[in-house]
């Protein structure tokens, strides 16, 4: 229920999510909403993806439109949000993830990446203005979610790790004069690479061998970067208090601490 859901963030969290609901509607899961309004691009009724050869067109407009099902909870949220003037928080794919899946759908992997970083540049423009103008006056924090990039350095992921690094880079350029950027893994990846790509935050899952990058990280925060630990696992049984995963990290951070 993208009304309860958009009532919930902004009643709970001090920096609030535009809400994104894949069990009320498969397009708003994360790669459709990149997708929609592509030209010759469809998106399936249970969030699959395909291309029509004949009508595709890599350099037509990227169209955004909120009244498509792919943005239900952005509209509650905007909606319930009217008048607000404090910060906000939303999420979009990144180019990496985004081009991965154009692959799978069957474009060439030159095309894919090209068609991916220009999708996500245009679309989180977009959808920037479109919150500015929604809610005047509220700072907006937007992350790149980026979960393929814990391969980056594996031997068969598909791109460089360089050319991963500056497709990201340039999703993040399209907004960090407007906006606080972020940069989201969810799994432990290569921290030289994340800090690389330049995001003012940088959102990682608390895990113990994030000691092996303790270097990287501390330049990262004297260079006036922010973490956000993710201390709440999202995946197993789900805890019924937040002292295991307070524990986890308090001893993260103490290691990190010894680790210089």
């Amino acid at each position: 229920d993208a009304a309860v859901a958009a009532e919930f963030v902004l009643s709970t969290l001090a920096l609030p999510a535009i809400p994104t609901l894949p069990k009320r509607s498969p397009a708003e899961g994360m790669i459709p909403p990149a997708l929609v309004g592509l030209a010759g691009s469809t998106v399936g009724q249970y969030g699959s993806i395909a291309f029509d050869a004949n009508s595709f067109d890599p350099e037509a407009p990227v169209i955004t439109d909120l009244n498509h099902d792919a943005f239900g909870g952005w509209r509650a949220f905007l909606a319930a949000a009217a008048g607000r003037t404090d910060p906000v928080k939303w999420q979009f794919v990144g180019p990496v993830t985004l081009g991965l899946a154009l692959v799978r759908a069957g474009l060439s992997r030159e095309m894919a990446f090209e068609v991916s970083v220009r999708a996500v540049r245009c679309r989180v423009r977009q959808l920037v203005g479109m919150v500015a103008e929604a809610l005047p006056g509220c700072r907006q924090v937007v992350f790149i979610d980026e979960p393929t990039l814990d391969e980056l350095m594996g031997a068969k992921f598909p791109i460089p790790p360089d050319a991963a690094v500056d497709l990201v880079s340039a999703a993040l350029a399209a907004i960090e004069t407007i906006a606080v950027t972020g940069l989201h893994v969810c799994a432990t990846a290569d921290i030289a690479s994340l800090v690389a790509i330049g995001p003012d935050v940088l959102s990682v899952p608390v895990d113990l061998r994030l000691l092996e990058s303790a270097g990287y990280l501390a330049r990262f925060l004297s260079d006036g970067g922010t973490i956000a630990w993710g201390a709440v696992p999202t995946e197993g049984p789900i805890a019924t208090s937040a002292a295991r995963p307070w524990r986890k990290l308090s001893r993260l951070w103490r290691d990190l601490v010894q680790g210089g």
